[in-house]
């Protein structure tokens, strides 16, 4: 989904007569991975650098704050809210590309299918519709666990977009991961609620079998090619689902809100962001090629495909652009309500381990390796070493 912006660096090096060496395209768990390492032997040699607001705390002595470069008048154009989570400790040290929040993706041609309906009331009691409560989405994902053709739902199974499903639920039965003190507090009602939701849906043939080896891209591959009736995504990919070209099911599903949990609704959410390390070279031609990246034309770029841009004036062209009533207009609208509901995790420089405690544990609930109530407890004892000081 964050493939497309990159098209626009030829652009870059015809306007500036500098020239661009692209140095790794990774999933944001292998960029962090060389990033510490690189940077931790000392020999990196980046002038600029992908990053995202919940991983740069744990990379900030890497980084380089912006403050000193970019204006006050620069910065204005920039929701004064994403430019907040790029901040630590009141410095800027990276420049907002995007807002992700995610919402419901649905197979219309199934939920709104007259036979199918009739078969889902016959079977709860209840009309077939897109779930507004996560009970609701229970039910829908298992009705249509008709594997391997069809599955219910198809969410990502390791790594950060496991931990965030787990994240959100969790929130939307009550909960909080941390406490003030950043104690682990998941291993409770919420916790239990919201890891034993996914590991049913797993377990009862709602997911797929390979949900586990799972990241973003295959999720969303999953869907597009018609093997699951409902999924989650991020902004910026949805130019890949309304593409014939690359689509089975463009012009069969539709977006929603995501289901409401019992306190309510919370959606995992953050920003990638472009920054640059401490091991720059030339930072006047980085800074170009930051602006470069985040000025409202690549911003321009990124929303008509669907990303959520971090500049008003863009979200507004866009708008203005989307025909009313189609499918683009009501999912800017749908998107503007769920960052109202977005939750972001906690700014702390052991944050990635943190999440790779949590994941880890998660999923071996899912596939049935150890209990909900022994992954809660092993995660929770894993955080409690890694915020100490002590793994």
């Amino acid at each position: 989904m964050y493939d497309p912006l990159y098209g626009a660096l030829d652009e870059f090096e015809r306007q500036t007569g500098w020239g661009i060496e692209v140095a790794a395209r990774l999933p944001h768990p292998a960029l962090n991975a060389r990033i510490a390492e690189e940077f931790g032997a000392g020999t990196a040699r980046y002038d600029l650098i992908s990053t995202h607001t919940k991983y740069a705390p744990s990379q900030r002595q890497w980084l380089t704050p912006l403050d000193g470069d970019l204006g006050v008048d620069e910065l204005a154009a920039f929701y004064a809210r994403v430019l907040q989570l790029a901040r630590i400790d009141g410095l800027l040290f990276g420049l907002p590309r995007n807002l992700d929040a995610k919402l419901l993706y649905y197979r219309t041609d199934l939920l709104e299918d007259p036979a199918e309906q009739s078969v889902f009331e016959s079977r709860t009691g209840h009309a077939l519709r897109v779930p507004e409560t996560w009970e609701e989405f229970r039910q829908v994902a298992l009705h249509f666990a008709r594997g391997p053709h069809l599955y219910g739902f198809a969410f990502p199974g390791r790594e950060s977009g496991l931990f965030g499903h787990f994240f959100e639920l969790q929130a939307m039965a009550g909960g909080h991961l941390f406490t003030e003190l950043l104690e682990p507090a998941f291993d409770d009602p919420s916790g239990r609620w919201a890891l034993g939701l996914l590991a049913q849906l797993y377990h009862e043939g709602a997911a797929p079998p390979e949900t586990p080896e799972w990241h973003y891209d295959e999720v969303a591959a999953c869907f597009r090619s018609g093997r699951a009736a409902m999924t989650t995504d991020w902004p910026g990919s949805f130019y890949t689902y309304t593409d014939p070209a690359l689509s089975a099911v463009a012009g069969k599903f539709d977006i929603a809100l995501y289901p409401a949990g019992p306190a309510g609704r919370h959606v995992y959410a953050g920003s990638h962001t472009f920054a640059i390390p401490t091991s720059v070279h030339d930072r006047p031609a980085a800074l170009a090629l930051l602006r470069f990246l985040t000025s409202e034309e690549s911003q321009l770029v990124e929303a008509r495909l669907g990303s959520l841009p971090t500049r008003p004036a863009v979200l507004a062209q866009v708008r203005a652009e989307s025909p009313p009533g189609s499918i683009q207009a009501r999912r800017w609208s749908l998107l503007e309500e769920t960052t109202a509901a977005a939750l972001f995790p906690p700014v702390h420089p052991r944050y990635p381990l943190m999440e790779d405690a949590l994941w880890r544990a998660v999923q071996r609930a899912i596939v049935g390796t150890i209990t909900v109530e022994e992954a809660l407890a092993e995660a929770a004892a894993g955080v409690r070493e890694i915020v100490s000081g002590t793994a």
